[in-house]
């Protein structure tokens, strides 16, 4: 089986903290599903750079100034951990055009040191929002269900996963290559989960 999108329930608050700040950061473990995300979300009309290739990192660090200019804004920077330092100028061209909303478009995986960076470099000017693994909501495509413990008189017994299915998403995980890829060596792919 192909892979295919799996609509996350943080799309709406992605939308929103948009709507509202100049850059959005979205942290998580690896992967998550980050990236993916975020181009789903905001990919046609936004840039989009990784900053995990050297090169393209050296670039960033070298001339940070003429790397935005190269990669103008809307724009998502992906793995901004391997450029702590572009953080700053990104600061500086956010501070040029305040009230732009969805200007930068920030992933990385959540460490202190990348958290300690964009706090003293984005307080006020970015969303910071998490991304965990899918959930059987997401996995299943019952995003607006309640939860069990929100409403449990108004839950529709038919909707419920059986606990062979509860146990079967327990022991795959919720990665979304594990959720969309059924043909995966499941244990293999955890097994080399570094």
């Amino acid at each position: 089986m192909g892979r295919h999108y799996i609509p996350r329930a943080l799309e709406q608050v992605l939308r929103k903290a948009a709507s509202q700040f100049p850059a959005v950061v979205l942290t998580g473990p690896r992967q998550s599903g980050k990236t993916t995300l975020l181009k789903h979300v905001f990919g046609k009309a936004s840039g989009y750079v990784s900053l995990e290739p050297p090169d393209v990192r050296a670039s960033a660090v070298a001339d940070p100034r003429g790397f935005l200019e190269m990669n103008p804004a809307p724009v998502i920077f992906d793995e901004i951990q391997y450029a702590p330092d572009l953080l700053s100028y990104i600061k500086e061209r956010i501070d040029e055009h305040r009230d732009a909303h969805g200007q930068y478009f920030l992933t990385g995986s959540q460490n202190l040191v990348m958290a300690e960076h964009v706090t003293e470099s984005l307080a006020g000017r970015a969303a910071m929002l998490r991304l965990l693994p899918i959930s059987q909501r997401e996995e299943y495509g019952r995003l607006l269900e309640p939860l069990a413990w929100e409403s449990p008189g108004k839950r529709d017994a038919r909707n419920r996963l059986s606990p062979s299915d509860l146990w079967k998403g327990f022991l795959r995980g919720g990665y979304p290559e594990l959720v969309a890829e059924l043909d995966r060596d499941i244990p293999l792919w955890h097994s080399s989960y570094i």
